[in-house]
């Protein structure tokens, strides 16, 4: 097929090789196994939801649903939406099957979102989000112990340089207060706002704290700062936030800035950054939306969580050459199983299977080849042992093994019989 007439992916949507997705799965694993420490527990949401979900949940002033969401109408003229974030799919499963009736949750996911954005580095239209989400506790406790258990996955993949940015929007007579004093302040700077700040002025004024733009962020630098309205409650809630966090010996910062980019947070909000990575800098970031069960139809409760975007994680352990990366570029198999003829290709491949349940990592040669070719294939794939049946081999039911990668001292090549293969293997593994 000529390169004019081949399909390709769909732009801001990227393949996953097999070279990379080694990385993905041992992340997701050491997430999923810190969460699963915490007594956190998987919930698995569709992709599809009705777009009232998002409009209601996120708010129509974001930028999310006003410009990012791909949203249609099925065959029934219903309007729905690919999720772009995880949150308000987890808060409409939660209502729909009864698990926030008199209960608590530690809840967790994972899988891919949808924005439709400019793609960039470590940024695309599909991308893949793990997240927490906590529900029925209003108290800062349940927020130290999600920013530790995100803590303790950065350091577990040894990611460096990433730091903890927090931050409180109070409750809703606070934002109402600080709304009123931040639009007073930037109506005598208005002409020196962007178009999207301008329109924001009268429609969501705390959106423009989330502005990008340099022009922008210089006139607010002499904004006032929310912290100074707090309230009491909310004021001391952040203060017990951050003796939880000097009690746990996790270093942050307060940027009183930092509102995230959605309208349904209240009280602490949070970003772990990394100062390497300019714009693109926030690895992880949530916080607390105490109104959205409410709002989406179910009883008062409160709720608190965060949303991690794999591909940044991922590109930055590659780029600091993280342990995790460079142990990963070691998986080789075990065991590399050579075959020649039938008969010795289905004892190979019963083998195989023996070999895998005994925890061993096997690759067997499939399809025609000589033995020449099959042991330099062997070699190829980093396989620490050779186990080749030949034609002698399988009429005798004996397998030779050979060493491939050699310590200082050689060890011979030596043949067994096939009942003794995984015990002889399984002993010079842990030799080598």
């Amino acid at each position: 097929m000529s390169k004019k007439n081949q399909i390709k992916a769909v732009r801001g949507m990227n393949d996953i090789l097999p070279t990379d997705s080694p990385l993905w799965l041992a992340v997701e694993a050491v997430c999923a196994g810190i969460f699963s420490q915490h007594s956190y527990k998987q919930i698995r949401t569709p992709m599809l939801e009705s777009t009232h979900l998002f409009a209601r949940s996120i708010g129509a002033e974001t930028d999310i649903v006003s410009k990012e969401m791909y949203t249609f109408e099925d065959r029934n003229g219903d309007s729905l939406t690919l999720r772009p974030e995880g949150t308000a799919s987890t808060v409409r499963a939660g209502i729909e099957n009864g698990l926030f009736y008199n209960q608590q949750q530690r809840l967790w996911y994972v899988g891919p979102m949808f924005r439709h954005e400019r793609p960039q580095k470590g940024r695309y239209r599909q991308f893949y989000q793990m997240g927490v989400e906590c529900y029925g506790w209003s108290t800062p406790d349940i927020e130290a112990e999600v920013l530790s258990m995100i803590s303790q996955v950065f350091r577990d993949l040894g990611l460096e340089k990433t730091e903890l940015q927090i931050n409180s929007l109070g409750d809703s007579a606070t934002r109402e207060r600080y709304r009123t004093a931040l639009v007073e302040y930037l109506a005598q700077h208005k002409e020196a706002l962007d178009e999207d700040s301008q329109r924001r002025l009268t429609t969501n004024p705390l959106r423009i704290l989330d502005s990008k733009n340099s022009c922008v962020q210089a006139v607010l630098a002499d904004a006032p700062s929310i912290l100074e309205f707090l309230s009491n409650d909310s004021a001391q809630a952040f203060e017990d936030l951050q003796a939880y966090l000097d009690a746990l010996e996790i270093d942050y910062t307060i940027n009183d800035r930092l509102v995230r980019g959605l309208d349904y947070y209240n009280d602490t909000v949070f970003e772990w950054v990394n100062a390497d990575y300019g714009a693109q800098s926030t690895v992880c970031g949530g916080g607390r939306y105490d109104g959205m069960v409410e709002q989406l139809g179910g009883q008062a409760t409160p709720g608190f969580g965060f949303g991690m975007g794999l591909e940044r994680l991922v590109q930055i352990l590659q780029e600091q050459e993280a342990p995790i990366v460079k142990d990963l570029e070691q998986g080789a198999p075990d065991v590399f199983l050579v075959s020649i003829g039938a008969v010795a290709r289905k004892q190979a491949i019963a083998m195989q299977a023996e070999m895998v349940r005994s925890g061993l990592h096997v690759q067997c040669h499939m399809g025609d080849g000589s033995m020449k070719n099959q042991v330099k294939k062997a070699d190829k794939s980093g396989a620490s042992i050779a186990v080749i049946i030949g034609d002698d081999e399988a009429v005798a039911e004996n397998a030779s093994i050979k060493v491939l990668r050699r310590t200082s001292d050689s060890i011979p090549q030596r043949t067994v019989l096939q009942n003794e293969v995984v015990n002889t293997v399984t002993n010079l593994l842990e030799s080598l």
